[in-house]
């Protein structure tokens, strides 16, 4: 699977503008993908109440109707609670578009592509990459296999080894 650099989620992640509500949206939105790892469809489902800001962790409803509890980083935090304060429509949805209702799949996606072209990235991504970015990223940094496999809700670890391509970087320092 394709997977940015750490410095190119660093320039796709601050792509949003930090004044508008849907630039605010939009960094929590990416902050909390990269962050988590979680799937474009579990983000859209995330209501207000699945996010725990003192324990730092997001209830997540998976594939198959199976949740699991995902920890979840200070500065995607921040970023929730900076779009949260600031936002227009209340809602229990956590990601509302202009209308006030859940986000779509499909609006994420159209999020995505957005700022890949204000961070002048030239990959044609999709937001699955910023899953394989998350496990890449722990796996490059000394996390075990079995506990990205947690992370990411998968059942199988045969899923999870597609993760396992490593870095030349990575290679030539082990």
């Amino acid at each position: 699977p394709k997977f940015l650099t750490e410095d190119e989620v660093i320039k796709f992640i601050e792509a949003p503008s930090k004044k508008s509500e849907s630039g605010k949206r939009d960094k929590a939105i990416l902050e909390t993908l990269y962050s988590t790892g979680i799937r474009v469809s579990e983000l859209v489902g995330l209501n207000v109440s699945d996010v725990d800001m003192i324990s730092n962790i997001v209830k997540v409803a998976g594939k198959g109707k199976k949740e699991r509890i995902v920890p979840i980083g200070d500065k995607a935090l921040d970023a929730i609670r900076n779009y949260c304060a600031d936002r227009r429509h209340k809602s229990s949805a956590l990601f509302l578009n202009k209308n006030g209702t859940r986000l779509t799949d499909r609006s994420v996606r159209n999020i995505v592509n957005k700022h890949i072209t204000a961070a002048s990235l030239t990959q044609n991504i999709s937001p699955h990459v910023l899953r394989h970015s998350f496990a890449t990223h722990l796996l490059n940094r000394g996390a075990d296999l079995r506990s990205v496999q947690e992370l990411l809700g998968h059942v199988n670890l045969s899923t999870t080894q597609i993760y396992t391509h490593v870095t030349t970087d990575r290679l030539k320092e082990v």
